[in-house]
């Protein structure tokens, strides 16, 4: 049944096409029989098939204002390429112009939004007005009514998933880029339509990057501080990676009690607005009471569930343009990652409802030696009891690293580390600029061979702390694969990787090997425990995910909610998720902590992509084992972007499967029970 749901979509493609509903086609099929016809007299029976395929396919795009039934007979007899190689030509000229197109957007886009994400100062009311500017948003419908995408529907076939799974293997690298080339153009959404998605995107990613916790500020009942001065965490990135540190220290279990506290507040929304970025007020967190002169205790107006709502709203004008992917979440999953949600839901819950989950929830009660919290879901006491304490470990960073100059300098030696060639690493290394991030941090690359990749961390006027190195190696692995995937791939077409979940793979490849990478020695526990700290990773990750994707199902069945109701659905929907996977092994009912992922409200049911990519890098672990980590991802990267079950067996020899994971951690599980 795997590919059941696929196969009846495809079939549906096959059968309706795709781009707008149906009727508003112009081009009946008794009029496109007769340019079949006449085109087969043209050109010879030989290219019945493909003259049949392409004429459908473009019948299926022609609105009224493309012209007449005549303007699309002669389209169809001028521009059908015959001569193969005439057709080999203009797919080297579309791959040209396609590079060109989409790398200029790219950097447009980046420099359009630099003073958001990067840190140039206090961000101006124009800046986000120049940030909404999207050229992009036109490219779709110009490249219909300049008729090239009429000319890649004439003479490039469109594959459904299915057959690229069945046959694919059997394709050339051709073959692949150019069912790649005519996947461009699935859909014709309006430019207005795809500018008001853009808009949304872009006003809830600068309200999350902004959305910083003092945490000096905050108080205890008695008026006591419990973290240092100067320390600003994001939410929720930089709240969950301070609760994680304070497992090494002996009193950090009230501090962690504190953040997650504040987690909750932001949850329900029962935060004082004016503790959101400020430095200049104190709060007593657990009686939610501000202290400051003149100041309020109003609460946050729904503001998080409102930017959450309004993607939504953006993505819904877009779904009459996909008769065959009719709802977001169709397209995210059947477009975008190209897994069926049905296969991504089993993973899930075959994860989260495994008897090691909930032996592993037993050892780490074992190893704290008191009762499980519900934060203990970012438990990080199987990677070992580092010897480095985060001010040891701060103090190592910012020595080595001053200044971004200085980690942009080192790239080249990180990245031989890695096992990269020399010349390799500095091919990479050359391709790579580094900027000071508002974010928690972020990996933009590059559209054009001859642009750069953007690593974005966070930094200082005293340097790089630990978790600012910590992202930034995460965000190296993504360009890393970014300029491998762009730069040194055989077709530009197949560019890339076969979505975000791979890329976040290699991203934690790196990440898990930050100390290493730093030239430090941890306990010899660190590695006999990795599999049952992967596994928790990932019960926690996909925990989250299932709260994301059933919010996106419940705003589909209640479009007309109210930012009220839609908060008061995410946290039932995060208690359910909760009971129904984690009560079991924690022991504790109804907890929201699952809601609090910032990716929920910027980035569009982005956060599955965690979890598969976690079960993707162990299965490349595993394959790597006793291999160098640069040659494979050398390697690896280079397939590029082909469906994600066959960039599997090509990359590692099997499919996506959690089932490797699960068989580690019962091995390790019975080894030291």
């Amino acid at each position: 049944m795997k590919y059941v749901l696929t196969l009846l979509v495809c079939l549906m493609c096959l059968l309706i096409g795709c781009g707008k509903i149906e009727e508003d086609e112009m081009i009946s099929n008794d009029f496109a029989r007769d340019v079949i016809k006449d085109m087969i007299q043209k050109f010879g029976e030989e290219y019945k098939e493909r003259i049949k395929i392409g004429v459908e396919q473009v019948r299926k795009f022609w609105r009224k204002e493309d012209g007449t039934e005549e303007d699309f007979r002669n389209f169809c007899l001028e521009y059908f390429v015959a001569d193969p190689k005439k057709l080999d030509e203009s797919f080297k000229r579309l791959e040209s112009a396609s590079e060109t197109v989409k790398g200029l957007l790219i950097q447009m886009e980046r420099e359009l939004q630099w003073n958001l994400h990067v840190d140039t100062g206090p961000i101006l009311p124009v800046d986000l007005l120049i940030a909404r500017f999207n050229l992009s948003s036109h490219v779709v419908e110009d490249m219909f009514k300049s008729k090239v995408a009429f000319f890649v529907l004439l003479n490039y076939k469109q594959e459904p998933l299915d057959k690229c799974l069945s046959e694919g293997d059997e394709w050339s690298r051709k073959k692949w880029a150019e069912v790649r080339l005519a996947q461009n153009f699935i859909s014709r959404v309006p430019a207005d339509v795809e500018q008001k998605v853009h808009e949304a995107f872009v006003a809830a990613d600068n309200y999350i990057s902004n959305y910083n916790i003092y945490m000096h500020n905050l108080l205890t009942e008695d008026g006591k501080r419990l973290f240092p001065e100067g320390l600003k965490l994001i939410s929720h990135w930089g709240l969950r990676d301070e609760l994680k540190q304070q497992y090494k220290e002996p009193d950090g279990f009230e501090r962690q009690k504190m953040i997650y506290e504040v987690m909750k507040k932001i949850i329900y929304q029962e935060i004082p607005e004016v503790v959101i970025n400020n430095p200049n007020v104190d709060w007593k967190v657990y009686s939610n009471e501000v202290i400051g002169d003149g100041v309020s205790n109003r609460p946050e107006p729904n503001i998080r569930y409102r930017h959450l709502l309004n993607i939504f709203k953006a993505e819904r004008e877009v779904d009459p343009y996909y008769p065959m992917y009719p709802t977001f979440i169709d397209r995210k999953f059947n477009i975008d990652r190209e897994i069926p949600e049905e296969t991504v839901f089993r993973i899930f819950d075959e994860l989260l409802s495994s008897e090691e989950f909930r032996k592993t929830a037993k050892l780490v009660e074992k190893r704290l030696g008191r009762k499980l919290e519900p934060f203990d879901i970012w438990y990080t006491g199987f990677k070992g009891q580092s010897k480095y304490s985060q001010a040891e470990l701060d103090s190592i960073v910012k020595r080595k690293y001053p200044d971004i100059e200085a980690f942009e300098k080192d790239i080249p030696n990180i990245l031989q580390k890695l096992g990269f060639r020399k010349d390799i690493a500095a091919y990479i290394a050359e391709r790579i600029e580094v900027d000071p991030a508002r974010g928690a941090g972020h990996a933009m690359g590059a559209g054009r061979r001859d642009d750069k990749a953007h690593l974005r961390t966070r930094f200082s006027g005293k340097g790089m702390d630990y978790k600012a190195y910590n992202i930034a190696i995460h965000e190296l692995g993504h360009n890393t694969e970014q300029v491998i995937s762009l730069n040194m791939i055989d077709y530009y077409f197949l560019e890339g990787v076969p979505n975000t979940a791979f890329t976040e793979a290699f991203a934690f490849l790196f990440q898990s090997r930050d100390l290493e990478l730093l030239g430090l020695k941890e306990e010899n526990d660190k590695e006999d425990l990795q599999v049952l700290n992967q596994l928790w990773s990932v019960c926690e990750i996909a925990g989250v995910s299932l709260v994301d994707m059933k919010v996106w199902h419940w705003m589909y069945d209640h479009p007309d909610a109210t930012p009220e109701e839609l908060k008061e659905a995410v946290i039932e929907i995060a208690k359910e998720v909760w009971n129904k996977y984690f009560y079991p092994a924690f022991g504790v009912k109804d907890e929201p902590i699952l809601a609090i992922y910032s990716h929920m409200i910027d980035s569009g049911l982005y956060l599955p992509d965690y979890p598969i990519g976690h079960i993707i890098q162990f299965q490349i672990e595993q394959y790597m084992h006793g291999k160098v980590i640069g040659e494979e991802m050398l390697r690896m990267c280079k397939i590029g972007s082909i469906v994600p079950e066959l960039w599997m067996r090509q990359a590692v020899g099997s499919p996506i499967s959690v089932k490797p994971l699960l068989k580690a951690a019962r091995e390790k599980l019975r080894e030291i029970s």
